[in-house]
């Protein structure tokens, strides 16, 4: 597995890590077996990926528990992030990063990991009552007192970024980022480079539809991440998903590797850092093979043409 420095820090992560949402289950994923998830676990730590992103709006604490119940005596060997933001109470997840609440959703997610400090505390989205650097500002005190190492950013524009810069340090952003999603990163990616700020990409797979799995329309609950959240599952846009996997597919055949790499493979070009996720130690290898596949300059822009098309 690759390693690369996350941002100016002096940590090196690797470059593929786990994204623990579907770990979670309930509304967002359906069922978990705890079994599973914990095998998954130790799969993506035998493939040398330590990087391991959650956060506890993922099945309302579920992912977070897990994670501390598997891992909990092997916390020196992973980078642990976690989330701040949305806090969530059944089906409802609302925005909250006012001071208090940041602090007491830390103390909920370190209780829940058995762990007493995070690798990288992101906050999760702005919240729109709150101004970012006020939000920021909450998070730089928990620096200073130990209880996380590094401050991460989520689904945020440069004009915020640029707004959080100038409270504190910002080791990561972590955006939506995937062959589908091309711009999500785009304008940040500059400005990230320019000021020693790793990117770190989510959704390479895009809920899997870039894996090809899916050969028609699946028929999923309308609370079902995959339906909602990647927006991929109806119409056109999943008519484009299909497009769009079938040329990773025959890339990925030409390579001799699997769809997963080759998807995750194309974001590592501009992204330092993908997150997976996976519920199947099998679909872990999948990605971590992304890490050691290099795609031509023909190989991406035949990739891109579906945009095209």
């Amino acid at each position: 597995m690759r390693l690369s420095a996350l941002g100016t820090s002096g940590v090196t992560a690797s470059v593929v890590g786990l994204g623990t949402w579907p770990l979670g289950g309930g509304y967002d994923w359906g069922p978990v077996d705890t079994q599973a998830a914990v095998r998954v676990l130790h799969a993506a730590l035998a493939h040398e990926i330590h990087l391991i992103d959650t956060a506890p709006v993922y099945g309302d604490g579920v992912s977070e528990q897990l994670l501390g119940q598997a891992l909990r005596t092997k916390r020196a060997d992973i980078l642990l992030c976690s989330k701040c933001g949305l806090v969530k109470n059944g089906s409802w997840t609302a925005h909250d990063l006012r001071p208090a609440s940041v602090r007491a959703q830390l103390e909920g997610s370190l209780a829940r990991l058995q762990t007493d400090y995070l690798d990288i505390y992101f906050i999760h989205y702005p919240d729109p009552k709150v101004p970012l650097a006020e939000a920021v500002g909450t998070l730089a005190r928990l620096k200073e007192e130990g209880k996380i190492r590094q401050i991460g950013l989520c689904n945020v524009s440069v004009e915020q970024l640029a707004q959080a810069v100038q409270v504190t340090q910002i080791a990561c952003v972590q955006n939506e980022y995937s062959l589908l999603h091309p711009s999500a990163g785009k304008n940040v990616f500059a400005y990230c480079r320019a000021n020693g700020i790793s990117f770190m990409g989510y959704g390479t797979l895009c809920g899997g539809f870039l894996s090809g799995k899916y050969k028609r329309e699946p028929n999923l609950r309308r609370a079902d991440a995959r339906n909602y959240f990647y927006k991929t599952a109806r119409g056109t846009a999943f008519t484009q998903a299909q497009l769009a996997a079938a040329r990773v597919q025959q890339v990925a055949q030409a390579k001799g590797v699997c769809a997963a790499a080759v998807a995750g493979a194309w974001a590592l070009q501009k992204a330092g850092f993908i997150l997976c996720g996976a519920k199947t130690p099998a679909q872990v290898a999948q990605n971590a093979a992304a890490a050691d596949v290099t795609l031509t300059a023909e190989e991406t822009a035949f990739l891109e043409q579906v945009h095209a098309s």
